[in-house]
């Protein structure tokens, strides 16, 4: 069986960030509704209840990528958890045809994907999640008859759904990723990013690459936000209301109008922006879950960024969104984008005119 055509990539097992202070982000992360499942002067770790972490470093740490792949605060590396040894062992041959791996010792395959991304792979038992949501009622149906909805208290996110990265060259990004590691073409944001799924998973998008030809995006390879699975809609406003209480920056108040949905993969999401400028973290609920009977789809940004938002920014609002959404089974929509040179390359049209507040609806 083709590799591209295996499930063995489980998700996102950790992400490792490197940090200027840590008792600032220690508090970012305990405030924003992650387990802290241990901390110390040089090193903090939460666990969510998938068994994902999010395991924060020193800027410096010997333990981080060397040279330090990104300036400043920000994702170091994030590590894939594998199904087996045995793919393990079969991805890591697939990479070492195209790039150096590196052996840790405890079996952690290592190496720095062509765009620049420093990744790791390792086994992981990825521990059930146990989930729950009430029943919605509409005018015609009633499931949640005599009863009241669930009443939360804080949001508590359970899984890590999703990374997201600024590339030089998205298309190859994704290539890479599908030829060596099995991940899916779910969807394709024409001229802004490809969407793609890890085969041993079901949300919609397990890493999503943004082109570094938009106006809003620096010309190299750059960590962008990293998304947090939550139960509903009530978990996640009241996720955002708490990092409001606490001072924390909510970076889509101002710019895709605060909690939104996207129409693409329908997922409600909400941005927090990270202490140090680091990327940010977002809140993820209602997502689409796909699997290999999943038809790629192309279209134009306007019309897959967002379905409804408040105060939704300009580009995304008025009567000339094009409903322009085609299956892509072919990859026909992948061609006017693979780059010819590095380097940043001109963009025309309505992606031209994208600014710093459209950058959350994309």
């Amino acid at each position: 069986m083709p590799l591209a055509q295996t499930s063995a990539v489980l998700g996102v097992q950790s992400v490792v960030f490197g940090v200027s202070d840590m008792a600032e982000n220690v508090r970012f992360w305990t405030d924003f509704g992650l387990p802290l499942e241990s901390e110390s002067e040089h090193e903090a770790v939460f666990r969510l209840q998938s068994g994902s972490r999010v395991i924060l470093l020193v800027n410096g740490d010997a333990r981080l990528p060397a040279p330090d792949p990104f300036a400043g605060d920000g994702i170091k590396e994030t590590v894939w958890g594998i199904d087996t040894a045995e793919n393990l062992e079969t991805i890591a041959a697939s990479l070492a045809t195209e790039v150096q791996v590196l052996r840790d010792a405890d079996g952690t395959v290592r190496c720095v994907c062509p765009d620049g991304q420093p990744i790791a792979l390792r086994v992981w038992n990825k521990r059930p999640v146990v989930s729950e949501a009430s029943p919605v009622n509409t005018p015609s149906s009633w499931p949640r008859f005599n009863q009241h909805r669930i009443w939360r208290k804080k949001a508590v996110p359970k899984t890590i759904n999703h990374v997201v990265f600024f590339s030089p060259d998205y298309v190859g990004s994704f290539e890479f990723y599908e030829r060596h590691l099995g991940f899916r073409y779910i969807d394709h944001s024409k001229g802004t990013g490809i969407f793609a799924r890890a085969g041993g998973t079901f949300e919609h998008h397990s890493i999503f690459w943004v082109n570094c030809d938009l106006p809003i995006a620096p010309d190299h390879f750059k960590f962008m936000h990293i998304a947090f699975g939550c139960d509903d809609i009530d978990e996640v406003m009241l996720g955002a209301n708490i990092m409001d209480n606490k001072g924390w920056k909510n970076t889509t108040m101002n710019t895709s109008g605060g909690i939104s949905r996207h129409r693409i993969s329908s997922a409600i999401y909400f941005y927090c922006e990270m202490p140090g400028h680091a990327g940010e973290a977002e809140y993820h609920a209602d997502t689409d879950y796909v699997d290999d009977n999943w038809v790629p789809r192309a279209w134009d940004f306007k019309f897959g960024s967002l379905l409804w938002s408040h105060n939704a920014p300009a580009i995304f609002r008025g009567d000339d969104i094009p409903w322009d959404m085609t299956f892509d089974h072919d990859r026909k929509s992948f061609e006017p984008y693979r780059r010819a040179k590095p380097g940043k390359q001109p963009i025309t049209g309505d992606l031209a005119n994208l600014t710093q507040e459209d950058e959350h609806a994309i």
